[in-house]
């Protein structure tokens, strides 16, 4: 793991959903924004209607290991906050669908 950590308050997590740059996916949506620290934070938010605690917490992990696959090739001094949209289907959810939209929605924000 190189030098990333997670967001952990409320109005950091505001901060970057707020002012930061939205790219949106198939499956996540993610908001970007630069400041001026030397590492990246990473937060993720998955909504509790999506599914029971269980389900929620392994589609955080499956999140964290893909960003965490890009990790190496990604710039530093960034906030990025991953949300999954409300309309997928969690049934039809896995890693490798989720590592797949992360990959295009970097490429697409330009930080990789």
């Amino acid at each position: 793991m190189k030098n990333t950590n997670t967001l952990k308050k409320n109005y950091e997590f505001k901060n970057v959903l707020t002012n930061g740059k939205g790219y949106f996916g198939r499956y996540i949506n993610i908001y970007i924004i630069k400041e001026k620290y030397t590492t990246n934070k990473i937060g993720i938010a998955v909504g509790k209607k999506t599914a029971k605690s269980v389900k929620r917490n392994l589609i955080k992990r499956w999140i964290r290991e893909a960003y965490y696959r890009f990790e190496s090739n990604l710039n530093e001094s960034y906030r990025i906050v991953f949300v999954l949209k409300k309309n997928v289907d969690i049934r039809d959810l896995d890693f490798w669908k989720i590592k797949k939209d992360m990959e295009m929605l970097f490429k697409k924000a330009g930080i990789i």
